[in-house]
């Protein structure tokens, strides 16, 4: 059997080995893969547990018991593909389990029988068998689905020991089969619902035997080579297979034929059973001429056929087409086929179903076709339509017509001012991959129900589109939109397909406008994460996970580059940071209380009069930057300055300064050493920054004074310039906390902060006061005076 031919064979078999295997699929322990690596023997290192062998394609040439007695839980082996001559079926008496057995495609030329009561599909198709390798034994096997077999010779009762079984398939490998000319041979096939016969690929079709099954219900043929010679050989062999009255499936597979034969071929199963008949891979030899079909009453519903290759080149079309157009069958199926066009048939056709998938077809198929009457499914995909106004065209006088497929063109809209015409029928319209862009909207049946508009050149939806009211399904994905499509104009959507497109902001109210939304797929686009898709993500997270396809997995941020990758779900905007109003309320409110904030701190801390205090100290050191070196020499030329209200000049002229100068310190006082000329504030900084220590006497009177202020501002911000304890404050008087005003909070900082001198009322304790005076000035000071320049 050629490679080309064996898929076909194994799709046989492929819902038999699901159907077995699918519980152990998901479960990699149990399933084992040795196919393809060049094995002669069976792995002695196989997992106690397998329960899935596959060691198909290999060049295992026996099986001996010690192989396979260690694996107790095996229910599927494939050994197809391998050099296996014998087989011992005792083999696999351990494996009582086992289910699948595949040895097809081995050198199998005999088997010895043992009682197996598990197999539920035994092949030994494709092997060397000369005579159908059937043991008695195989009559236990109760549980029997598929039976795979081959055999160079055939006789009558070759199958009796599994008559009885009511087997779903059989499988007979036919390649070799040989008898010598003017010989029959004869098989009696009972119980069996699917008959797959294989012959020789490369040979003329010449097999006589009489093969007879009155209950099948599915009969497929693979490798059939004929010509004007053989053709009545093989209808003869036809002639006992398809007497069931049962039969309603017929499939040929690899078909090689001439037109002729083909049509007789037709002819033979017209009055036949037979409802479905499908040929694939129909190869037509030799020549094609007109031949004569007579449409007779048929119980044939659907003709099928896919992949025909053409090796007649100069022919008449119309011959050909003609058979297939005035068929009386209600589905006609013809795919992969190099076909330019199909007739209108004459009459009123019957025709409900028909595919032309895969064909040349052009926008002038069943141009002012009026005999389609009954045609409710057409499907025209992978064509050569360009014209979609043509294509409504096509439809007008198709009265029946609720489904119209097609895709995979090259259509295109937009090429007519005037409006298409389309039957109004159609309820399901399939135009994915085409070329179609916004300008489809206004081309489309007004009746519709589901519209597939995938992978073609859609930007956006038209507010103006027709309404299409009855439409429930819209699929446009893989287009290039930038929003999702409201239901003002599809009132009845329930179903909208829209990923892989460009939307990027979608409308908040989509959901409010579309209240019949049962499902939507709107994942893999570039959604931009700003304050416009915060409504949106809200509306959506309200919707059940069952109406949103694919959340929260394929909805994720493209922009910008800090939510990149995360999921919708997560994506969380405040709400000053997207309402500009509120954002500019709250900035206006912030600065409203900032201002009055600093307004009422200026006014309790009189800020002014502190800023005038900066000034000046800042403009007269920038004047004493500019004095010349040998004057900054003069420092210091006293040992304090006394800084005292007028009020309390008595107490300073009689008691301290005449005390202090007595120890030979010299006093700097503003009524005698202040420069004339200069600024009341500079001769204050000159004299703080000319002595040593600044001493402040404190009372009622002193609090009361601006000027002492001045001094004690101008003292202190120099304690801090110079880096020196120079501040002595002596309290004359009491000061109460509440009597010093809010803008003197200096004042209160030096009070609570440093230790000051209080001039007792008591002679008594006086000395003691004199002596912390003396102590403060400690340090013997080498005064620079006028006359030590």
């Amino acid at each position: 059997m050629t490679k080309d031919n064996e898929p076909i064979v194994k799709s046989s078999r492929f819902v038999c080995l699901m159907i077995i295997i699918i519980q152990f699929s998901d479960e990699n322990e149990f399933a084992v893969d040795k196919s393809k690596r060049g094995l002669t023997h069976v792995p002695k290192d196989l997992p106690l547990k397998t329960r899935v062998l596959d060691m198909s394609q290999n060049y295992i040439s026996e099986l001996q018991v010690s192989d396979m007695s260690f694996l107790s839980e095996l229910k599927v082996l494939r050994l197809s593909h391998n050099r296996i001559q014998l087989l011992d079926l005792s083999v696999f008496k351990f494996n009582q389990d086992l289910e699948y057995l595949d040895l097809s495609h081995n050198q199998l030329q005999k088997i010895s029988c043992h009682p197996i009561v598990s197999f539920r599909h035994l092949d030994l198709s494709f092997n060397d068998f000369k005579a159908l390798p059937i043991c008695k034994e195989f009559g236990n096997l109760s549980q029997l689905n598929f039976l795979g077999l081959s055999a160079m010779k055939l006789q009558r009762l070759d199958l009796l020991p599994v008559a009885h079984l009511h087997l779903s398939y059989i499988l007979l490998d036919l390649r070799n089969y040989y008898v010598k000319e003017n010989e029959t041979e004869s098989l009696k096939i009972l119980n069996a619902k699917t008959l797959h016969l294989v012959f020789h690929p490369n040979s003329l079709f010449s097999i006589q035997v009489s093969i007879s099954a009155n209950t099948l219900g599915c009969l497929q043929l693979t490798n059939i080579k004929l010509n004007d010679d053989n053709c009545q050989v093989f209808i003869n062999f036809l002639s006992e297979l398809t007497r069931g009255p049962n039969l309603l499936n017929f499939t040929l597979n690899h078909m090689e034929t001439t037109w002729k034969c083909l049509v007789r071929v037709f002819q033979y199963l017209w009055p036949k059973p037979v409802e479905y008949l499908s040929i694939y891979n129909l190869t037509i030899i030799e020549s094609i001429h007109k031949e004569y079909f007579t449409y007779s009453e048929t119980t044939l519903k659907a003709l099928k056929i896919e992949h025909i290759t053409n090796q007649v080149f100069l022919y008449s079309q119309t011959a050909l087409y003609t058979v297939f157009s005035e068929m009386n069958i209600m589905m006609l199926t013809i795919s992969d086929t190099p076909f330019i066009h199909m007739l209108c048939p004459h009459a009123p056709s019957t025709f409900k179903f028909l595919n032309f998938t895969q064909n040349v077809f052009t926008d002038s198929i069943f141009e002012k076709c009026s005999t389609l009457v009954k045609l409710e499914t057409l499907i025209l995909q992978k064509n050569g339509l360009k014209d979609l106004f043509k294509v409504g065209l096509m439809t007008k006088d198709m009265p029946s017509l609720e489904i119209l497929d097609v895709s995979w063109n090259s259509l295109e809209s937009g090429r007519h001012e005037e409006n298409c015409t389309w039957v109004a029928s159609i309820v399901v319209l399939n135009l994915s991959s085409n070329i179609l862009t916004d300008s489809v909207f206004r081309c489309l049946p007004p009746r519709i129900k589901v519209l597939d508009l995938h992978s073609n050149k859609i930007k956006s939806i038209p507010k103006q589109v027709v309404k299409l009211e009855a439409l429930q399904e819209l699929n446009v994905a893989f287009n290039s939109l930038t929003n999702l499509p409201g239901c003002g104009s599809f009132s009845s959507l329930s179903v909208l397909i829209i990923d892989h497109n460009s939307v990027s902001h979608p409308s908040a109210d989509f959901f409010q406008s579309c209240q019949k939304m049962k499902s939507i797929n709107a994942g893999n686009n570039p959604f931009h994460c700003t304050c416009d898709l915060r409504e949106f993500v809200k509306n959506i997270g309200q919707v059940s996970s069952e109406v949103i396809e694919g959340w929260p997995d394929s909805y994720k941020c493209d922009y910008p580059d800090s939510y990149r990758g995360i999921p919708l779900k997560d994506f969380h905007m405040s709400e000053l940071s997207c309402n500009v109003t509120l954002l500019i309320i709250t900035i206006g409110a912030t600065m409203l209380v900032l201002a009055v904030t600093m307004t009422s701190l200026c006014i309790y801390l009189d800020l002014p009069w502190y800023l005038r205090m900066v000034c000046q100290w800042t403009q007269t050191r920038r004047r004493a930057r500019n004095v010349p070196l040998e004057e900054l020499q003069r420092n210091l030329q006293f040992h304090a300055f006394i800084s005292y209200s007028g009020h309390d000049s008595i107490w300073v002229k009689n008691e301290l300064v005449p005390c202090l100068e007595k120890e030979g310190l010299q006093i700097c006082l503003h009524e005698r050493n202040f420069v004339p000329g200069k600024s009341i504030v500079e001769n204050i900084i000159n004299c703080i920054e000319k002595s040593y220590k600044s001493i402040f006497v404190l009372s009622p009177n002193f609090v009361q004074s601006e000027w002492c202020h001045y001094e004690l501002y101008f003292a202190h911000h120099n304690l801090f310039h110079e880096g020196s304890n120079n501040l002595i404050l002596i309290l004359l008087e009491p000061i109460p906390q509440n009597s010093i005003p809010n803008k003197y909070h200096k004042l209160r900082a030096l009070m609570t902060q440093r230790t000051y001198l209080e001039w007792p009322k008591e002679k008594s304790k006086r000395g003691l006061f004199w002596a912390n005076i003396r102590a403060a000035f400690h340090i013997k000071l080498t005064l620079v005076t006028e006359n030590n320049r």
